[in-house]
């Protein structure tokens, strides 16, 4: 991919805020911790952070127990809305030259789905310089864009592979100067791997691994654990370390795991050559992960593709919010990371529906069991789009057996928990105002969250979109995300005009 060399957001924060006093009156709260929804309250926000949340019944600010929040510089009357706290993708992407006309982009579909925090796992589109400074420049608000978590990808700028243990280390002590977060692994010798995972735990940084078929047969999920890995990004490395009859997957003759129909093709099959659900190997790994404190973030919805490729080309939204470049980018293309549909049959989607059921079996295990769970996209491949992704994986979360305020809660304090945020994820004062404000009740169905809303039907039998986040609000900024997602259509529009290109589906 290539790097942008230019700086994004260069128009300023679109929000409004902080305000000195916001109250958001009557709404329902669903406050993230687990906890059912409760309501009417009023939620009190003061200089971007949470100081009150008052309900009938009950109050969250024991300071301030038995007093009328009826004074405020502002206030929104709200009834009928639910507040929850701001979502966290917990494995994004901002954006590349390649996949969107520049990382606004992404930035306003994030805001304008409710998600207020993302970890830009191993910032390979744009570099970790670009992505450190985007994250301070959210940080101070000067751009709208999400809190950004910045998580150098093991190697980056190196021309050669590491030779000894110590150069990972002097590479991963740059990185850290360098101002990333975290480290985003895929593989390397088990020395090198492993001296530089204890370089970054001694620094102080994050960790997590998308565990690569070309060197997981020497680093397992299990292997990194054992030596303190933070997170297990999809489902790799998993299966690998339950092999009770092999100690190498099955890959058939002729596979080449340079051709990503190879690759994806026999991902889909992986699940299947492991211990069976609720076997001792089984088991063994869960609770042996879980005592580990490593957590899983398995991205579930950028493999949908692989199970039903017409249905993922079709996704509605897209043609609204599908940039020309991310929709060029999509198409098949061997040149392309994660564009590998480009002869993708019945075999393949079938075998990735087993391997769904099994991945979200141990997944759901994992979690039932006190594992942590977070929520992450990896939008911006594979007819995956910024902010609608996350949606999705939520989706798939309910789809894995887990109740709607588990995976709202996966979705934010865990993951808030994972990026090392204790100033957000819940609905508490004392807290940071990161919150989102939608008129529908997601528990009942989560595809209220979703940018383009929801079809409904009305009594009379005409069809009507409901839902949408209305508003989201970061560290007390608060930004119209009606606004923002509308921003992006206008500017699809525009790249399209400018670029020649047809909206998707379109001849």
């Amino acid at each position: 991919m290539r790097l942008r060399q230019n700086a994004a957001g260069t128009s300023g924060s679109l929000g409004k805020g902080p305000y000195d006093r916001l109250v958001l009156r009557g709404v329902t709260v669903i406050d993230g911790t687990g906890a059912p929804p409760y309501g009417p309250a009023d939620v009190v926000l003061e200089r971007g952070r949470i100081s009150a949340i008052v309900s009938a019944g009950r109050n969250t600010d024991m300071t301030q127990a038995g007093q009328q929040v009826d004074v405020g510089t502002d206030s929104w009357e709200l009834s009928g809305h639910y507040v929850l706290p701001g979502l966290v993708d917990a494995h994004a992407h901002i954006a590349a030259a390649e996949q969107g006309p520049d990382a606004d982009y992404s930035y306003r579909l994030w805001l304008g789905h409710g998600i207020t925090s993302v970890r830009e796992t191993g910032c390979l589109g744009n570099g970790t310089e670009f992505t450190v400074r985007e994250a301070r420049r959210a940080a101070a608000n000067e751009i709208t864009a999400p809190r950004i978590t910045p998580y150098a990808a093991f190697g980056a700028g190196r021309s050669e592979p590491f030779r000894t243990a110590r150069d990972a280390e002097k590479w991963v002590a740059q990185q850290a100067e360098l101002g990333a977060e975290g480290i985003k692994f895929f593989g390397a010798p088990p020395e090198i791997f492993r001296a530089a995972l204890a370089e970054a735990e001694r620094l102080g940084l994050g960790s997590a691994c998308h565990h690569a078929p070309s060197d997981v047969a020497r680093v397992n999920a299990l292997t990194t654990a054992r030596w303190g890995l933070g997170s297990i990004e999809h489902g790799y490395g998993l299966p690998e370390a339950m092999f009770t009859d092999r100690r190498v997957q099955h890959f058939p003759s002729g596979y080449n795991y340079n051709n990503e129909h190879d690759r994806f093709a026999q991902l889909g099959r992986s699940w299947r050559q492991a211990a069976e659900p609720g076997s001792r190997v089984w088991d063994d790994t869960r609770d042996e992960l879980i005592s580990l404190g490593t957590a899983l973030d398995p991205t579930f919805v950028i493999y949908t593709a692989a199970r039903d490729a017409a249905r993922a080309r079709g996704r509605e939204y897209l043609r609204d919010y599908a940039a020309p470049q991310a929709w060029e980018f999509y198409q098949p293309n061997p040149a392309n990371h994660g564009s590998f549909l480009y002869d993708w049959g019945t075999e393949e989607e079938v075998a990735w529906k087993e391997n769904y059921q099994l991945w979200m079996a141990f997944v759901r295990d994992f979690h039932q069991h006190g594992g942590l769970l977070t929520t992450g996209s990896d939008a911006g491949f594979i007819y995956n789009l910024y902010g609608f992704g996350l949606v999705e994986e939520m989706e798939l979360l309910r789809e894995a057996g887990l109740h709607p305020l588990e995976i709202i809660r996966c979705a934010t304090a865990n993951g808030a928990q994972l990026l090392g945020l204790h100033d957000t994820g819940t609905l508490e004062p004392g807290k940071a105002a990161d919150l989102l404000i939608v008129d529908e009740d997601p528990l009942a169905n989560l595809k209220v969250l979703y940018g383009h809303g929801h079809l409904r039907m009305r009594t009379d039998g005409s069809l009507t979109r409901v839902g949408g986040v209305r508003h989201v609000i970061k560290g007390g900024v608060v930004f119209d995300a009606e606004r923002l997602r509308a921003s992006v259509r206008e500017q699809v529009s525009a790249e399209r005009e400018r670029l020649g290109a047809a909206a998707p589906f379109t001849p």
